[in-house]
């Protein structure tokens, strides 16, 4: 039995829970759903559904405010932040809405050259599932939701326990933008329900952003059903520093890959590999900048760092980080800790033996790792079980190139973060996962690329 309340993680306080669904209303969900594919999404056109994904993308701007505010109380967002993340989300939605006719245009077989013609018409697939995670609440859904909907396919979303409100939100957005009630429905569902839904014929794929055990979980479950799956998991990115002209820049984009979203996402820089010419300087600077912002009140709009999403997030880390240290690392810099706020913790004297190299830690700590020079660099870039992002700093253009190509991941930003666009493709390796969200390639995922043959 899941419980979906808002507890607010600065203050403690709790809001009244929210009713779960019961299993005849999940029933009615997954019929509604796919009653409506096979109604509206196929009776509507790219433009239309395009129409109504940007009516969605506009509402996110004009309750900006208020989506804003409904996500500092349930996982502890700071509020400068949460308006920025309420911004992209309307972006991708209008991305989507302006490019998705381009996208799903009939794509002719140029290399066919029997009689006749030959292409590929996209479409859609049916009722899909959505999983969804607590540290981005809208800006995960825009990348799955988004696109499916301009596609055709209609929605189940299951959000995360802790983000009952803004769950709820999302949801009247698309029936007040246009959207029939089956085409994008929210669920609060437990694990079994969810189960049930994955297992029933009339879903046709499942989407989940989560840890690494609840995607094997439902990757197991959608694979005993021929359920297509994409899923985007943990990571434990690095951070690559070899060369730079101005430190002090590159340390910035250190503290903001490290501690944007209280360090709390996936593709955050969490381990910092620095060639040993910079080592030194590069720890002093970075140590110094993470230690002067103190986790402080998320409502303020001048916080950067606030809490972590609850206590037991908070007391996971301080058992990482004390696990860390018992097995031999290294505390350079820490600061205080008070329940929920944890400030910011440099641990280096990482070794391949410690849990700590090969573990993700989803919070402000940063592991610094000194080398001697771009294979080792590599070497322990690419000594993870993860391969989501990845961050180069080199004012060397056929270095980046070189290093580039031999860095395990699906993503790799240079010289710069926060480079995230609606346009670009977002998607792992490894344990981080498989498939793609954003950019073109998020539309591709769940669609009939049907091929259509015709003799003159």
């Amino acid at each position: 039995m899941s419980t979906y309340v808002v507890t607010n993680p600065a203050t403690g306080d709790k809001s009244a829970p929210f009713a779960q669904n019961t299993d005849a209303q999940i029933a009615q969900a997954v019929e509604l759903a796919h009653e409506t594919h096979q109604t509206w999404s196929k009776r509507t056109s790219i433009a239309e559904r395009s129409a109504l994904i940007e009516k969605v993308a506009e509402l996110h701007r004009v309750r900006r405010d208020e989506l804003a505010e409904i996500i500092v109380r349930e996982m502890g967002k700071p509020l400068a932040q949460a308006l920025g993340e309420v911004d992209f989300t309307a972006d991708i939605y209008s991305f989507y809405a302006t490019h998705g006719e381009r996208f799903l245009a009939d794509e002719p077989i140029v290399e066919f050259e029997g009689d006749g013609e030959a292409f590929i018409r996209r479409s859609s697939l049916g009722a899909l599932l959505g999983i969804m995670p607590w540290n981005f609440p809208y800006y995960q859904v825009a990348r799955f939701a988004g696109p499916n909907l301009v596609l055709g396919n209609t929605i189940l979303l299951k959000h995360a326990s802790q983000c009952p409100e803004s769950a709820g939100a999302m949801a009247k957005m698309f029936v007040d933008a246009g959207f029939p009630a089956g085409a994008y429905q929210n669920l609060y569902a437990d694990s079994k329900q969810i189960a049930t839904i994955v297992a029933d014929p009339r879903v046709q794929g499942v989407s989940l952003t989560g840890s690494e055990r609840a995607g094997a979980a439902v990757a197991e479950l959608a694979g005993r059903h021929l359920k297509k799956v994409v899923l985007e998991l943990g990571g434990s990115d690095p951070f690559i520093l070899l060369s730079t002209d101005d430190m002090d820049a590159t340390v910035e984009s250190a503290v903001s890959a490290r501690n944007d979203n209280n360090g709390q996402a996936c593709n955050a820089g969490k381990r910092f590999i620095v060639l040993d010419t910079h080592y030194d300087e590069f720890l002093s600077k970075f140590s110094a900048a993470l230690l002067a912002s103190v986790p402080s009140d998320p409502m303020d709009e001048d916080t950067y760092l606030g809490p972590l999403s609850s206590a037991g997030a908070a007391d996971g880390l301080e058992e990482q980080v004390s696990r860390a240290v018992a097995q031999g690392a290294t505390v350079v810099a820490r600061g205080d800790r008070n329940g929920t706020f944890f400030s910011s913790v440099v641990l280096t004297d990482i070794t391949p033996k410690m849990d700590a190299h090969h573990e993700e830690f989803f919070g402000p700590v940063a592991l610094v790792y000194k080398v001697k020079d771009e294979a080792e660099a590599v070497a322990v870039a690419n000594d993870t079980p993860f391969g989501l992002g990845s961050y180069l700093f080199s004012t060397d253009k056929a270095q980046v190139m070189r290093v580039a190509d031999q860095i395990e991941a699906g993503m790799v930003y240079v010289n710069g973060v926060g480079l995230d666009s609606p346009e670009l493709p977002f998607g792992g390796i490894k344990r981080s996962g498989f498939g793609r969200e954003l950019g073109r390639f998020g539309i591709e995922e769940f669609v009939n690329r049907k091929l259509i043959r015709i003799l003159k």
